[in-house]
């Protein structure tokens, strides 16, 4: 089973840091970065707005528990937002290059 790992980050510098991380320790196939979203949430009661950057991160179902302890490791913000999105169906071609790559 196969997972898309949704991650916000403060912007481009520090997701492609944690991007990279991910990579190398192949705990993702691909990761993709989109480098300016904009944010709207509530945080201590209080409604803020930010720019931010988007990862998202192919991957293995096994992986989600290291990826989820990597990404904090390295991530400035208190909570970020890490959400895994399960991945119904895909390219074959492209789910077997994923599973090559991350085993």
């Amino acid at each position: 089973m196969y997972a898309l790992v949704y991650i916000t980050t403060s912007g481009e510098e520090e997701s492609k840091k944690i991007a990279d991380r991910l990579v190398r320790e192949k705990l993702a196939g691909c990761v993709n970065i989109v480098p300016a979203i904009e944010s709207i949430y509530l945080w201590k009661g209080e409604i803020d707005n930010d720019s931010e950057s988007l990862l998202i991160a192919k991957t293995k179902v096994d992986n989600l528990n290291n990826i989820i302890k990597r990404v904090k490791e390295i991530h400035s913000y208190d909570i970020p937002c890490i959400l895994a999105i399960p991945v119904i169906h895909g390219s074959k071609d492209y789910l077997e290059w994923l599973e090559s790559e991350i085993g």
